[in-house]
């Protein structure tokens, strides 16, 4: 039984690009609430291989994060940083 375990992995779905499937889907900066679903709660991108992104689109999308945050729209870091004691 237990050797039967360690052959049985699961392997992970494989990710697909959300603009290449959503084609309708405008990737631009104005457009920060789809921006927020591609970066953590502290702020911070989310790389490709977690979100699923294609390397065409994750340049670009990593440049229009970047432009939101130069506007104001998203945040550089988040209020509750580290307290320093």
């Amino acid at each position: 039984m237990a050797n039967e375990r360690q052959f049985m992995r699961r392997f992970p779905r494989k990710k697909v690009c959300y603009f290449c499937t959503h084609k309708d889907a405008e990737l631009n900066y104005k457009n920060f609430n789809l921006l927020k679903r591609f970066i953590t709660d502290r702020g911070k991108i989310l790389p490709s291989r977690i979100t699923g992104t294609c390397a065409f689109h994750q340049r670009a999308l990593a440049k229009e994060i970047k432009r939101a945050r130069i506007m104001a729209l998203l945040p550089f870091t988040t209020a509750n940083e580290y307290k320093r004691k």
